[in-house]
């Protein structure tokens, strides 16, 4: 099993560059499938949720080219099976979005319940709800999400909650509806935006992504496209909290700023300096960092899936820290974990109550789940000592070359497979 070594206590400094965001590939990928013609893919991050559902689309009978590591072209005619098999979804959760395009495009699609991190309770209600209203029969069978359909016609459907995955899949079904639809308290995310794109530039007619109503017209065929998938927020953060918590001078190139601004907002608040340029940002931490509050919430508030790099961060802040956690219940898996490296937390329900320590020290931690485990990483570099961490196979579901990137900026982080190695490692390193 394939393990992080880390030796920490180095400040981060350097450039790095920030590769296509996970979040939007898996859904651009599932919508790609709606056409018959070729559709070109590129800025695709090459990780492994990313490759679980080219794998999968290939099983249904899709065409998928790589043309490169981070383009692929991918062609729908050939799909012949509308049922995927519960080996692809129990990898990733963003699988369920093969639901709403091959619902679209041939009124009939049965998927097996998801998988992906154990992080929390996330119902697909709201996805049987938006496709009930666009006239299908949808609910769950035997272990699998199901929908048909004689045609669907368009709707206006409200949210109960704000839901990511529901608004994409419902988003993609509508578009290639009869007639119109209205879907209020949509997600607002940045990959909502840019699945909206996508099917835009395949010639469907949707307006208002990135607000709360979002507006589709259905049109009865989809057409080839090139496109190229934004920047992962996500990792551009991941880069910014391991700055702060080396006391580093990162510059996270290749991003969209406005993206960032909850996340940039928090570590100026607690004493980074942080410098937004028009497709990077500058990120620097020379002394303690101070204490603040967070809560996470839908775009534009603070992302849950930045939540675990925050909590390292003010792990090691002067003073007491609240964050309260309103998306996942199961989110705080990885405070053991930081409990090994010397890290003081206390979780009170949904609320982690953090008393900043001087430093972490270096220990054995397993990554619990995807962002958690690039937390960690974030900890163990900042950690005096070293760190090992297991079960690194789910951070490689999310971020690419994960390691070789840190080592760029000065980190001492090395993937090692066998006893072997990790000697020979702590030999060079000593």
């Amino acid at each position: 099993m394939e393990q992080y070594i880390i030796n920490g206590g180095v400040p981060l400094k350097g450039e790095v560059e920030i590769g296509g965001a996970k979040n939007a590939a898996l859904a651009i990928l599932a919508a790609a499938i709606m056409t018959d013609e070729d559709v070109v893919i590129e800025n695709l991050p090459d990780v492994r949720d990313v490759n679980v559902m080219i794998q999968a689309i290939g099983a249904i009978g899709g065409s998928v080219v790589h043309l490169n590591r981070h383009t692929v072209r991918i062609n729908g005619f050939g799909i012949g099976k509308l049922s995927l098999d519960y080996e692809y979804i129990k990898k990733i959760r963003a699988s369920y979005y093969l639901l709403g395009a091959l619902l679209g495009k041939y009124k009939q699609a049965e998927v097996a319940l998801p998988g992906g991190c154990d992080i929390g309770s996330r119902p697909i209600d709201q996805h049987l709800k938006g496709f009930r209203a666009l006239g299908a029969e949808a609910g769950v069978r035997h272990g699998k999400i199901t929908a048909h359909a004689s045609h669907l016609h368009g709707s206006h459907i409200y949210m109960d909650v704000v839901s990511v995955g529901a608004t994409i899949n419902v988003m993609m079904a509508a578009a290639m509806a009869d007639g119109n639809t209205i879907l209020e308290n949509a997600a607002k995310e940045p990959h909502v935006v840019d699945v909206a794109n996508f099917l835009n530039s395949m010639g469907a007619n949707i307006k208002g992504a990135g607000t709360d109503v979002i507006r589709i017209k259905g049109v009865p065929k989809l057409h080839k496209t090139e496109y190229s998938i934004i920047p992962d927020q996500i990792e551009a953060g991941t880069f910014m909290f391991a700055a702060a918590a080396t006391k580093g001078d990162i510059t996270v190139k290749n991003v969209i700023p406005k993206h960032l601004e909850a996340t940039s907002a928090k570590l100026v608040e607690i004493g980074c300096r942080v410098e937004e340029m028009d497709d990077a940002v500058r990120v620097c931490a020379t002394e303690r960092l101070g204490y603040t509050q967070v809560k996470t919430l839908p775009y534009p508030g603070f992302p849950t899936d930045m939540q675990p790099q925050m909590a390292v961060v003010l792990g090691l802040s002067n003073g007491m820290s609240t964050i309260t956690e309103s998306i996942f219940e199961n989110r705080f898996r990885y405070v053991d974990e930081l409990h090994r490296l010397g890290g003081d937390i206390k979780v009170e329900g949904n609320i982690a109550i953090i008393n900043g320590v001087e430093e972490y020290t270096g220990a054995e931690v397993c990554a619990p789940d995807l962002r958690a485990g690039a937390a960690l990483v974030i900890a163990g570099l900042a950690a005096s000592g070293k760190t090992i961490i297991d079960d690194i196979v789910y951070i490689q579901r999310g971020y690419e070359d994960f390691e070789k990137k840190l080592r760029q900026l000065g980190g001492r982080i090395k993937i090692v497979k066998t006893e072997k190695e990790m000697k020979q490692y702590q030999y060079h390193t000593a």
